[in-house]
């Protein structure tokens, strides 16, 4: 089955995006000029990818002392999908960009995800460049950022630490001033890091001709002690090898060294590492410590980063429904190739009768459409949020603004409900194959593998929970949330003559939803209100996806196609099977139930 009318449909039939191109940024564009980018994907992604996903999943990278060896088809994808343009999709024409609109960038680069996740299309690469667009002096951008964009240079971003993890306060990764005149270098202020780095994906490789790391580290104070808590977080560029301000290699090995590869339960195709910064292996100047140049004002890294985060988590999400999609697709056709079993008449089972296809067996049926509706509707999602990244920078002051709020409250969605409910659709495509999709012998167990990764990385699921119940829905007065209703009310009322019991329960939804949130928040006790975050998150992804599912098929009208039938029905299934659950869910938010957050440790 093909991923490209599923995208074409919500791309142009849903999305309207072509109509993007009446705006002058996009101005130069068509939909042939979108079809002939998606087309060019879609090839990449067949040829260069998908032959080579298992592959990469069993031979996994390896560290030979001093250099990572990945499989050649490694090199190769890289290479094409550099050459593709795909890096600098929506950049500046000036900077080598295509200015394409965010939108048809997430939507082509769905396809390499698909393919082969882990052998990865530039998501950290672009993401690392994008936020130095963003944050980094005119000569940052010049050398590291373009570099990245051409492929000539691949990015990393350094968060977290062995110690800290997640808690990004607890970090210790220390950068000192290098020595006299730091501040007047042309690369940015100069400092020496010193730390270590830890699930650093990409941190070591030989892809490209440097790697240029973004890592958060706390400049000390004048008693040589480090700011407690985020404020004293900075950002710094520390490039494996050092270059000179017209981007070309000096020669010199910047003070940064792997540490170790971390063996991976999936995403094995890309390199998970321990990076050690300024231990003195490879000494700059007969010093030790990583040179790095500070990317805008110390103390505002944490600001900076969520640049990067952000649009990471918005990839993560899609990253999630590929994978998703990529099981359905793989069970989908064993369902409709494999008999077993008869069917059930009116004296029950016929022995004598020929076996038929699993896909005629109603629990089948049940469980392809509960991954279609997890996925498709994610998809949708996604690129609903990709069109809101265009308005925020093409849209009236306005619109812009209110396409902004709405993002804010999306992020932890788009990222969580695929991560959680499409990781289900591989459960799920694991079922259908039986005892089969517990071997290697088909692909689905490598999708599950690959995809319980993205509840963990870029903001864990619970992270993601308290950041939606603690801060996105609170955020200006509560505007954002109340705009997102503005909107899920909006397409009740569109939807009401052909979908009234569907409209009625988007609204009921909706409510229980307001409710929750404001009981929550009934006292100024942030621990009791925050003890159900999860929950709460799981009901609004759910409220949100219903919403999603209702407006895409108020768009089919009479259509009645075998594919429009296919979205009526997930919207059904989703509607019937899934947005019921929101009312147990958000039962233990309203009353902020404590069962959790109470029980003694030894209790367990």
């Amino acid at each position: 089955m093909s991923l490209r009318p599923t995208v074409d449909f919500l791309l142009y039939d849903w999305l309207k995006v072509h109509s993007l191109q009446s705006r002058e940024r996009f101005a130069d564009h068509t939909r042939e000029t979108f079809d002939a980018v998606l087309d060019t994907c879609e090839r990449i992604a067949r040829d260069k990818f998908a032959p080579f996903n298992r592959m990469v999943d069993i031979e996994e990278p390896t560290f030979d002392g001093e250099t990572v060896i990945l499989p050649q088809a490694t090199h190769d994808a890289y290479k094409a999908y550099a050459e593709s343009g795909m890096l600098s999709a929506a950049q500046d024409y000036d900077v080598g960009g295509m200015q394409l609109p965010y939108t048809v960038e997430a939507a082509a680069n769905a396809f390499f995800a698909m393919a082969s996740v882990s052998i990865g299309s530039g998501l950290l690469t672009s993401g690392n460049a994008n936020l130095l667009m963003a944050h980094g002096t005119e000569l940052q951008k010049q050398v590291f950022a373009r570099n990245e964009f051409s492929g000539r240079f691949s990015g990393t971003m350094c968060l977290s630490e062995p110690q800290a993890g997640s808690s990004l306060s607890d970090i210790t990764t220390r950068a000192t001033p290098d020595g006299d005149g730091f501040e007047s270098d042309a690369l940015g202020p100069r400092y020496r890091l010193k730390g270590n780095k830890m699930w650093i994906s990409a941190g070591e490789h030989e892809l490209s001709e440097n790697i240029i790391h973004l890592v958060l580290a706390k400049i000390p104070d004048a008693n040589g002690q480090l700011v407690p808590g985020v404020k004293g977080i900075s950002l710094f560029i520390v490039p494996k090898k050092l270059v000179n301000t017209e981007g070309q290699l000096t020669g010199e090995r910047n003070d940064v060294a792997l540490a170790g590869l971390n063996h991976k339960c999936g995403w094995r195709g890309t390199t998970n590492t321990l990076l050690n910064f300024g231990e003195g292996k490879y000494p700059v100047g007969g010093q030790s410590g990583a040179v790095g140049y500070l990317v805008g004002q110390p103390g505002e890294g944490l600001k900076c980063m969520f640049h990067m985060m952000n649009e990471a988590r918005i990839g993560v999400g899609m990253a999630a429904t590929m994978l998703g999609l990529a099981g359905y697709y793989a069970s989908l056709d064993y369902a409709k190739n494999r008999p077993q079993g008869r069917a059930l008449g009116a004296s029950g089972k016929d022995a004598q009768a020929p076996q038929v296809r699993i896909i005629e067996h109603a629990d089948i049926k049940r469980m392809l459409l509960a991954q279609k509706a997890y996925c498709e509707g994610a998809l949708a999602l996604a690129l609903y949020c990709a069109r809101l990244v265009d308005e925020q920078h093409t849209a009236s002051a306005e619109d812009a603004d209110v396409s902004r709020l709405l993002l804010e409250v999306l992020t932890p969605i788009v990222k969580s409900f695929p991560s959680q409910w499409c990781l289900e659709a591989n459960s799920l495509a694991i079922q259908i194959h039986g005892g089969y999709g517990y071997t290697r012998d088909f692909p689905v167990e490598q999708y599950w593998r690959d995809n319980r990764l993205n509840m963990i990385h870029e903001g864990t699921h619970g992270i993601q929970a308290m950041d939606l119940l603690g801060r996105k829905v609170l955020m200006e007065n509560g505007r954002g949330l109340q705009l997102l209703a503005q909107r899920m009310s909006a397409t009740a009322d569109k939807a009401q003559a052909d979908w009234p019991d569907e409209a009625a329960a988007l609204r009921q939804a909706l409510q229980q939803v307001g409710q929750a949130t404001q009981a929550a928040w009934t006292e100024a006790a942030p621990a009791k209100a925050l003890a159900n975050a999860v929950p709460y998150l799981q009901a609004f992804g759910h409220t949100v996806v219903a919403w999603i599912w209702l407006d895409v098929v108020s768009t089919l009208g009479a259509d009645k196609t075998a594919a429009a039938d296919g979205r009526r029905a997930a919207c059904r299934y989703f509607y019937r099977y899934e947005l019921p659950q929101i009312q147990a869910w958000l039962a233990v938010v309203k009353s902020r139930d404590q069962t959790c957050a109470d029980l003694a440790e030894d209790a367990f």
